[in-house]
């Protein structure tokens, strides 16, 4: 039987949440009846990783969305693959491959990590993004959204049609609390009495780092035991560090750069906290569920979804240091109730969320459409 050569497009080669969803994906796929094949639209650590696993992998580089300017190469690509069916993971992919798409008569399946419009952005812009979701949608044969709220996001804005939702899901192997890992606390000088904050994202305005930062000032203020772990880079990482200065808790605050050892991160710490203002459906909370530790998040999208208030983590909301404080405080003194939730979100995760469930739904998916032009 012919396997079905599936094209799996992705803005960039360095490792997120998408990133991390499509190398997974490739992992699992059925090798028996899908061929999986990897474009990206910079080079990175994700590429590299994808061919370590010996997946096909193409990079045309372009850091834009709608870049008419490689849609030609993409084509080309597409048809010296033979290419049956093309997956485009995020808004900038699915700009740069729905023409070749379109051009050639082939499924285009679109998975949605989270929408490119948000309520922070001004009006002209996020009217804009919505306009090209909206059609980025209508020229894709079937959408999936990764959260309930993104799916009904589209469907209220802009009329989304033909969607379904999959949930993010982790390699539930890789991350397991009864493996063995490196000694964190010991590489960066974390004494085994501390409780350890883990924030591991890119530093981005999405994640608001300086409202965690904030919120570590009040803890610090009334635990002297707690360290603030913050690892990965992005735009704001600069203004993260001034600010600690500034705010004096540099003592309890170790900032690391983006490492590729989450696992090993995730062994290391107490409490998982994300203070986002948006997600899709947030890989990195998943992770640290299924590594059995206890989690306090803002209850956007998917993270509502994924975490119920009191049993498997805390909800509090965005953009309030001081319930964040409040939530990381109970949690540090009170360890039966931290033990609970956390042992609660592993038990959750780990029933509902591995590649192994998500592989088969994409399948299927795949399965429907491969012989639609």
């Amino acid at each position: 039987m012919k396997k079905i050569k599936i094209l799996e497009a992705i803005r960039q080669g360095q490792i997120g949440g998408g990133e991390t969803h499509v190398l997974e994906l490739c992992t699992y796929l059925d090798k028996s009846r899908f061929e999986p094949v990897v474009l990206s639209f910079t080079d990175g650590p994700m590429v590299d990783e994808l061919k370590r696993r010996g997946i096909k992998t193409k990079v045309i580089y372009t850091e834009k969305a709608f870049d008419y300017k490689v849609w030609k190469q993409v084509r080309d690509f597409i048809q010296e693959e033979q290419i049956d069916i093309v997956h485009a993971h995020g808004t900038r992919a699915n700009s740069n491959v729905f023409w070749a798409t379109k051009k050639l008569k082939l499924p285009l399946i679109y998975t949605v990590h989270g929408w490119s419009f948000h309520l922070d952005q001004k009006f002209f812009v996020r009217k804009m993004r919505e306009l090209s979701e909206k059609f980025l949608t209508n020229k894709a044969t079937k959408t999936i959204c990764v959260s309930k709220s993104n799916e009904q996001d589209g469907i209220n804005r802009f009329n989304m049609k033909r969607s379904s939702v999959i949930y993010n899901a982790v390699n539930i192997e890789k991350f397991n609390p009864a493996n063995t890992y490196n000694n964190i606390r010991q590489e960066l000088g974390i004494s085994p009495d501390k409780t350890v904050i883990g924030y591991i994202v890119r530093i981005t305005a999405q994640k608001d780092p300086f409202t965690m930062l904030r919120a570590m000032k009040k803890v610090a203020a009334n635990s002297a035991n707690t360290v603030l772990l913050m690892v990965g880079d992005g735009d704001l990482k600069e203004k993260a560090i001034q600010l600690a200065n500034e705010l004096q808790i540099q003592d309890q605050v170790i900032f690391q750069p983006f490492r590729t050892d989450i696992p090993d991160i995730l062994n290391a710490i107490d409490i998982y906290a994300l203070p986002s203002l948006w997600e899709g459906f947030p890989i990195g909370i998943i992770e640290a569920m299924a590594m059995e530790k206890c989690i306090i998040a803002s209850p956007v999208d998917g993270t509502k979804e994924l975490v119920e208030d009191g049993v498997t983590g805390f909800l509090v909301e965005h953009g309030n240091p001081d319930k964040l404080a409040d939530a990381i405080q109970l949690v540090n003194n009170d360890i039966n109730l931290r033990n609970m939730l956390a042992k609660n979100a592993y038990q959750y995760v780990t029933r509902n969320f591995g590649m192994e469930k998500l592989a088969r739904q994409v399948e299927q998916i795949y399965e429907n459409h491969k012989s639609l032009k």
